[in-house]
């Protein structure tokens, strides 16, 4: 008979401790070989799920019966309640919906994301790329990795991409740590949301009057959908075209070079580089936090029974160290295949822009190690400051020589 689960008051918050800034934390790991299905306690006082387990996470986040609506879901405890839960996603807003909403905005989106339009840009990404490491070899070392290298690549991309003039950078990425920060109060949080939506308004009003050759545009002239359903599109690509990948090179870097032996292997043979970036991708898991969903029916699996409306937390951080997947799955190991992981997530909500951040992973970590054969921390491991307090991991500097 399956399990239910128990009262809210006897279950456990989500673990968050980690003792190795690139291991999720170490219960994680055990409660993937004891119970990779448990009981799990929401912000709200409710009991939900967490799972962690590569086979389970790939199955819920492929069922239709687990939903991604916003207002069904709940965040665990110890997340403070960010106000983005609970009420309707916005015009756009595609990724806190499901079908057939979620299927009309992505239907829009594909084409523009393929893996040929994805390669249009790699020489652009390439200048882009050796221009700020240019910049980094003329100001000499030490320098901010984060600042000068890791984040203004991935935002100008996406900022082209999109006809989001980059001088505006600073006011989107202000906005975007808030709105990812577990430590804004909820009125903070729905303020860094209004903001950019503010923001983004006002860019789709100016591409009405002055088109451009970008994808807010291209969007606009389609005639499919209107001017709040093309600015919420435009306030995800935004986000999550520049603070994911920018977090990975980043923690890529890190991780590089705090395992000296990958490094070396990577330098000798650089034609390793498309295994590399998966197995980054897999061993860093920078989404550490989900994703949710909410059962909208009675499911057993895994041998729980989950009832219609109970939250469901996913770790992909632990799914993709799985060992039933992932051989040596607690290895970083560059010459892994490590095809499968879950970092972009699975099923109708995998990520969009997944071929983009590999391709700007794949140039940057190729480029920077070509320039820089003598890169190493400037500072010691331990002062390297870490995002454990924002919804996507990474490092919030790091101080680099060479």
């Amino acid at each position: 008979m399956a399990e239910t689960v128990p009262a809210a008051a006897e279950v456990p918050e989500l673990p968050m401790s980690r003792s190795c800034p690139f291991d999720p934390p170490e219960q994680l790991a055990q409660l993937r070989e004891e119970q990779p299905i448990t009981p799990l306690r929401y912000q709200d006082g409710r009991a939900g799920w967490l799972v962690t387990s590569y086979a389970l996470a790939r199955t819920i986040l492929a069922d239709p019966r687990f939903s991604r609506k916003n207002e069904l879901q709940h965040l665990p405890k110890p997340f403070k309640l960010t106000a983005l839960t609970r009420e309707p996603a916005q015009p756009g807003f595609f990724l806190g919906m499901d079908p057939p909403e979620h299927t009309r905005y992505r239907r829009q989106l594909t084409a523009h994301f393929t893996v040929r339009r994805m390669r249009q840009l790699e020489p652009r990404i390439a200048r882009i790329t050796e221009e700020h490491l240019d910049a980094m070899e003329r100001h000499g070392p030490p320098v901010d990795l984060v600042s000068e290298f890791a984040l203004p690549i991935p935002s100008l991309v996406i900022c082209e991409l999109l006809g989001v003039p980059y001088e505006d950078r600073k006011r989107f990425q202000g906005y975007t740590r808030r709105l990812l920060s577990l430590d804004s109060t909820p009125d903070e949080t729905l303020a860094a949301r209004d903001a950019l939506c503010d923001y983004l308004d006002e860019l789709v009003a100016r591409k009405r009057c002055e088109p451009g050759d970008d994808l807010v545009t291209t969007l606009l002239a389609g005639k499919d959908l209107d001017d709040a359903e093309v600015a919420g599109i435009g306030v995800l690509l935004l986000v999550a075209g520049h603070e994911t990948t920018a977090n990975m090179l980043g923690l890529g870097t890190f991780a590089l070079l705090r395992h000296p032996d990958q490094l070396a292997a990577l330098r000798a043979d650089p034609s390793l580089i498309e295994h590399a970036v998966e197995e980054l991708l897999r061993y860093l898991t920078i989404v550490h936090l989900g994703p949710t969903r909410a059962a909208l029916e009675d499911v057993e699996i895994g041998g729980r029974m989950i009832h219609a409306g109970d939250p469901v937390t996913i770790s992909l951080s632990e799914a993709n160290r799985d060992p039933e997947r992932f051989e040596n799955g607690e290895e970083l190991d560059v010459h892994h295949s490590a095809t499968g992981h879950l970092a972009f997530g699975h099923g109708i909500h995998q990520c969009l822009g997944q071929q983009l951040a590999r391709i700007e992973m794949r140039i940057g970590y190729t480029a920077l190690l070509r320039r820089f054969p003598g890169l190493r921390l400037a500072v010691a491991p331990e002062d390297v400051r870490m995002r454990t307090d924002m919804s996507i991991y990474g490092v919030h500097n790091l101080p680099v020589a060479w």
